[in-house]
């Protein structure tokens, strides 16, 4: 067995250093404190303290991390940065004098800045139950405040508002003790007065009279809708009835006009047959008159105009004549009138150098002026006698001509004395005429017949009336 002895002094110093070093660890692991998440440690003693907080108390914070503590010369505590919660009931009174008991919640915490959290070790370290009371005096007196500037009405409407406000006036007192608020909450409003539900029983009245009235509207539509329908029903019914009467109606029709085919269809035959004898009728009635036309009115008509244009021939002639004449007798008298003024100025002249000149020059005077007055006054009587005698010429070609005159004022209004004639058949609604187109013939015939008796006697009217004209005028010329 090999000897030991020579290694027993290493062994002992590995041994006391292992003894040292595990010394040094526990002693280490009892100094050293490390920060939870949710808390900060407060280290006070033989330390220096940080920007913030030398301001006051020297101390130093630590968050998220750990530092060394020297038992005996420096002290630790943690400070918990975890939420907390304060519930609030508070009795205010609005600016219109009515009371209202408020409930809210404040949810707050110890801020993570240093500023924040070095100001609530100074004011809750080791007593932070503390801290609720003071929350809740600070929104006690701050909600208070706000609520008394509000009606009862903006803070039931605007209740986040209210909230706002709170927080915003409460926010430097909070930050002074180094508080956070997280939220703030307005649960419930109270009413001991009961002026929340006076001033809710009028919308309530107006909610119900509506709902009154759309139920009672609602119900009359369905009314409307049940009568509309029932009336629907009615119609279909009574349409359903109607055509059931028309197709038994018209099922009847057919039936009855199947049993009235026969003597139907014998009528309409007896029918076309008494408009195609009509239509002949008319056939023949127009072949008779266009035959009349042809055989009497044309060749009247013709004769009339060639009397008529035979008399107006005469007529102008006579009157050529009859001017011509008057012309001529005019003529022959002026030259007879020149003929004895020039006779007359030669016979004053012989006289004026027979006798003296101024006895002559008298005589040739008087006497050339009674020569000018017979020239005149034969003038006239010439031309007096020439008129006449053209009177006379035209009263001529009227007396010979008068049978033309009047045979052409006959040919003229033959139309209108056959019409006048034939009136009283105008009158006649429907006439059977016997014998077919001899029977039209005939009837033709007479109308004919009785125009040619008018004839003679219309004539003679004429003819008295143009005599009875001449001699009115007889005496007046």
């Amino acid at each position: 067995m090999p000897d030991l002895s020579a290694f027993y002094p290493l062994i002992s110093i590995i041994l006391g250093a292992a003894a040292v070093v595990g010394v040094i660890w526990v002693a280490t692991k009892l100094m050293w404190k490390v920060a939870e998440p949710n808390e900060a440690l407060i280290i006070s003693g033989l330390t220096r303290g940080t920007l913030e907080t030398r301001e006051g108390m020297d101390f130093k914070i630590v968050t998220g991390k750990g530092a060394l503590v020297l038992p005996g010369l420096q002290t630790v505590r943690p400070l918990s940065l975890t939420l907390n919660e304060t519930e609030l009931k508070v009795s205010c009174v609005t600016s219109q004098g009515i009371q209202v008991i408020v409930e809210g919640v404040v949810i707050y915490k110890i801020g993570d800045a240093p500023p924040f959290i070095a100001n609530a070790a100074r004011r809750f370290l080791g007593q932070q139950p503390k801290m609720e009371s003071q929350v809740y005096n600070v929104f006690e007196g701050h909600l208070r405040s706000i609520i008394g500037s509000m009606t009862v009405e903006e803070i039931i409407r605007e209740r986040d508002k209210l909230a706002s406000q709170v927080r915003s006036a409460s926010g430097v007192e909070m930050e002074k003790l180094g508080l956070v608020v997280d939220s703030l909450q307005i649960k419930d409003l109270q009413d001991p007065t009961g002026y929340i539900q006076n001033i809710a029983k009028p919308h309530i009245a107006m909610v119900k009279m509506e709902a009154r009235i759309a139920e009672a509207t609602r119900n009359r539509e369905a009314a409307e809708k049940e009568a509309e329908a029932e009336a629907l029903i009615a119609d279909a019914r009574s349409v359903s009835a109607i055509r059931q009467s028309v197709a038994q109606a018209n099922a009847e029709r057919a039936k009855a006009n199947a049993a009235q085919a026969g003597p139907l269809a014998e009528a309409s035959a007896r029918q076309q047959v008494v408009v195609q004898e009509t239509e002949v009728a008319k056939l023949e009635a127009d072949r008779e008159e266009q035959k009349l036309q042809t055989t009497v009115r044309k060749p009247a008509d013709a004769r009339a105009y060639a009397k008529r244009t035979d008399a107006e021939g005469q007529k102008s002639a006579d009157i050529s004549a009859a001017e011509a004449l008057a012309r001529r007798t005019e003529l022959e008298a002026q030259a007879n009138a020149r003929r004895t003024e020039v006779q007359a100025q030669a016979n004053a002249t012989a006289a004026a150098a027979a006798a003296g000149a101024t006895r002559l020059t008298g005589e040739a005077e008087a006497a050339a002026t009674k020569a000018r007055g017979d020239a005149a006054a034969s003038a006239i009587k010439a031309k007096a006698l020439a008129e006449a005698e053209g009177i006379a010429a035209r009263a001529e070609a009227l007396a010979t001509n008068q049978d033309a005159v009047i045979s052409q004022q006959l040919a003229e209004n033959m139309p209108a004395i056959v019409a006048a004639a034939a009136e009283p058949f105008g009158h006649v609604g429907q006439m059977t005429v016997l014998n077919g187109g001899e029977g039209v013939n005939q009837m033709i015939g007479g109308i004919l017949a009785q125009v040619g008796d008018y004839l003679p006697a219309l004539s003679t009217a004429l003819k008295d009336g143009r005599a009875g004209k001449r001699d009115a005028k007889a005496p007046e010329a």
